[in-house]
Parts: C-alpha cells; structure tokens; sequence
C-alpha cells in the first residue's frame, strides 16, 4: 500500500518575521532619535557641544556594557580582520562622534524641529548613496517615498520659524553629510559584526575620541543643575545605547536606503515633541508637512504582492 506523500513540508517564516521585527525597530529609532533632537535643545545652553558628546556617548557605552554582561555574562566576540576594525572604527568617528558634535554645536543656532528638518536630508543622501555604492539600485517606491518626504520637509521648513543663522543651517548640513556617511559605512561593517557589538564598539571609540574635552565636562557638570545632567544621561541611554542598536539591528535586515527614507517621520515627531515640550509651537505647514512625511515613509516601505504564476493546463 502507497502512502501519499507527507504535506507537512515547513517554509520558513523567518524572512517575514525578520521584516516585521526590523520595522518595530526602526519605529524605535524613529521615536528615540525625535526625541534627541529635543534633549539636545534642553540642555544645549548648559553644557558645550563636545562635553555634551562625551558625556552622552560614554553613558552609552557603558549602558551597553551593563546590558552585554547581563544578558550573556561576557563580551561579544571582537572582530577578527583589521578591515572590520577600520569600518567600526569609521563609523564610530564619523557618525558617533563628529556627528553628535556637529548636532549639538547646531542647535546652539537653530531650534529642535529646524535641525531635525536640515538633518534629515541625510536620508536623501543615504538613497543615493546605497545604490552608487552598495548596489541596492534606485527602487522606485524609495525615490517616490523620498521625493514625497522631501516635499514634507520642505513645506515644514516654509513655516517654521528659525532663531539661528547660517552657522547653524551649515553645521546641520555637516551633520547630514556625517550621518549619511556613518550609515554607509555601518552597512558594510554589518556583514560582519553584530547589531550590538558595532553600536557598543563604535560608542567606546567615539568616548576615546572626545576624553581631550573631559576636563571641561567635569567643570561644565560640577555647575549644571541635576535636570541637565540627567538630560544628558537620557540621551545616551536612549536615543544613543538603545536608539542606535535598534537601528542597527534593522540596518542588517534592510536596504541602506529604504532603512533612512523611514526616518522622514523623525522631523514630524520632533516637531510635535518641542511643541509639547519646549513650547516651539508648529505651524499650519508644520502639521500639513509632517503628515506629507509620513506619507512618504509609507509609500517607501511600499511592495506590491506578486501575483501567483498561472498553473498551466494538464
């Protein structure tokens, strides 16, 4: 007697699980990073632009050390070739470092939903950038989701209203350049180093960079009131530690670029949180803008189902 053949045969669903838990994700990213814009605003007139970056990378790197040892009792495994080494290294420098510098110095100048507009070109660069250089192509749901998010950013930034001048509209620029840059590198160093380890890596190199500043950070925080110091804590547990390990994670599941078009949302949010926040009230083009930049990190994310093949005929 024959037996049918078995129809438990398993596919894999780790290709969709991995999609939704790269999206959760970056919808964490999105949130922590709104929210930075806004610490660094708070707190930006106690503290200098570089303490303020040492401070808050190195809570971030031994916030991370803490949660390492917790949750395996002992160090990752380091990477093994000096290419690996150099992008890590890259990445923590450009991005960690001269990024969070450059940030902060700039809303010195420009208040927080400003900066989170100008900043936020970087995803523009990020898409050009992945398909020059990493190979991902120009995907057209990412160019009509970047071009829609870049008409939000553009009709937030015809209403609102600046206190800074140009040394501040340049330094967001640089920012953008850097964070643009830091992403590109990353992505390459993901092929080899996990999530975790790269963000707490790349947090300890940008801390090495910025100990020249500790002598100011310990003079600047010996007079700050506790409410800026704990800002500062925040930023680097938060949107530093936990903020840029989750973007990690979902930089190693997705496209460099489709990844980047998402933070579109992150001017719209900051926006809304100094509103509640800092009393930076949004305008109308603030709301109408905001809701074109969601609009466009939806339709980047979009994928039309494949229509199923027609079974031919017997």
């Amino acid at each position: 007697m024959t037996h049918a053949p078995s129809s438990t045969t398993t596919h894999p669903a780790h290709p969709r699980t991995d999609t939704v838990k790269a999206a959760v994700a970056a919808a964490v990213t999105i949130l922590l990073w709104a929210s930075a814009f806004v610490g660094i605003r708070a707190i930006g007139d106690v503290l200098s632009p570089a303490p303020l970056a040492l401070l808050r990378l190195a809570v971030a790197a031994a916030t991370l050390t803490v949660l390492i040892l917790v949750s395996s009792r002992r160090l990752p495994s380091l990477p093994r070739t000096r290419r690996a080494w150099s992008l890590i290294a890259a990445y923590g420098v450009l991005w960690l470092c001269c990024y969070t510098v450059a940030l902060n110095a700039a809303e010195h100048h420009l208040d927080a939903g400003t900066a989170a507009l100008l900043v936020n070109i970087a995803p523009l660069l990020v898409t050009c950038g992945a398909g020059l250089f990493l190979g991902e192509g120009f995907p057209r749901p990412v160019l009509i989701g970047a071009v829609v998010g870049m008409s939000g950013i553009v009709i937030i930034g015809m209403g609102t209203e600046t206190r800074g001048d140009w040394i501040g509209v340049g330094l967001c620029v640089l920012a953008a350049v850097l964070y643009a840059t830091g992403v590109l590198v990353q992505k390459k160093a993901l092929a080899s180093v996990d999530a975790t380890t790269i963000t707490w890596l790349g947090c300890l190199i940008a801390t090495v960079v910025l100990l020249p500043w500790t002598p100011q950070l310990v003079t600047e925080v010996a007079a700050a009131p506790a409410p800026a110091v704990l800002g500062a804590v925040y930023l680097g547990v938060f949107p530093t530690a936990i903020g840029f390990s989750t973007w990690a994670y979902a930089l190693k599941r997705t496209d460099a670029g489709k990844l980047s078009v998402s933070t579109y949302a992150v001017p719209a949010i900051a926006v809304l949180l100094s509103w509640v926040l800092l009393s930076e009230i949004p305008t109308a083009y603030g709301l109408i803008g905001g809701a074109v930049c969601l609009a466009g990190v939806a339709l980047s994310r979009y994928r039309p189902r494949r229509r199923r093949a027609e079974t031919p005929a017997p």
